[in-house]
């Protein structure tokens, strides 16, 4: 009897222990950019085997989504690859919701085609061309004659509103671009397709993909940070109001040289120092 009262007397003091510390558990959501996603997660990784109490859930749905989500505050931290825009403002303004940006890397938006083109170097009015539909066909820019099969991020992208800024001018890219969701389903649907051009973050880049040079400018750590390759940008953190608690330690931990930003590059992105 003592016997199964000291065991009953255990599992009831290594309950209460759990919930203790479950109850002392913080959590951060993170939602947004797609982009965003890999150096978050790597970051991720290392702060919550450095801080074992706190569990970090990211998801992607690209830039709009992550916005709209510390609008609707369903999320600690908006990743995002744009800034965010006026409207989003003010609709955050009429729910009693401040957005705080953090610029935590740089990126810049590299061209890529299959392995097997011919073409290596593009301009800006020739990507304008080829997606509003004007140049459909890879002999026009000095390749074989086949078809150009046009890759877009889809419109919540933030990816997509700074291809559209920079590239189109505003202008729309064309109805016949089959539309992705993600960096990562753009660089797969390159890898396998040899009449296909898309475009991806320099994170993304990988030896399965051909990336272009733009305006005979070479995507690079060194062109990005000095803005000369003409699809650059910074990406950013946003929180509500300005964080505190485990969001403002992470975000520091996300800034830190050492720390977020020694992996920021691990991810292939550029870091900010």
């Amino acid at each position: 009897m003592k016997k199964t009262q000291r065991i009953i007397l255990l599992t009831v003091t290594s309950f209460i222990f759990l919930c203790i510390n479950l109850a002392w558990a913080e959590d951060i959501v993170i939602k947004g950019s797609t982009t965003v996603l890999p150096i978050t997660q790597k970051v991720a990784e290392a702060y919550m085997k450095e801080n074992p109490d706190i569990n970090i859930s990211i998801s992607g749905g690209g830039s709009g989504n992550g916005i709209k989500a510390i609008i609707d505050g369903t999320t600690d931290i908006a990743n995002s690859s744009r800034f965010i825009k006026d409207k989003e403002i003010k609709l955050a303004l009429k729910k009693d919701r401040y957005p705080v940006p953090f610029s935590l890397a740089y990126d810049c938006i590299i061209p890529v085609v299959h392995m097997s083109n011919k073409i290596n170097n593009i301009s800006m009015s020739q990507l304008k061309a080829i997606y509003k539909g004007e140049i459909s066909n890879w002999k026009q820019l000095g390749g074989e004659d086949r078809k150009i099969v046009v890759i877009s991020r889809d419109t919540s992208s933030g990816t997509y509103e700074v291809w559209e800024k920079k590239v189109m001018k505003k202008e729309r890219v064309y109805p016949g671009a089959l539309l992705q969701a993600s960096n990562g389903a753009i660089a797969q649907i390159i890898a396998k397709n040899k009449n296909a051009i898309g475009y991806i973050g320099i994170g993304y880049i990988n030896s399965k993909t051909k990336p272009l040079t733009v305006n005979s400018i070479e995507g690079t750590v060194e062109t990005t940070l000095s803005g000369e390759f003409p699809i650059s940008r910074p990406l950013y953190m946003f929180t509500n109001k300005w964080p505190a608690g485990e969001t403002s330690k992470f975000i520091n931990y996300m800034l830190h040289p050492e720390k977020g930003q020694k992996l920021v590059e691990e991810a292939g992105f550029v870091p900010l120092y």
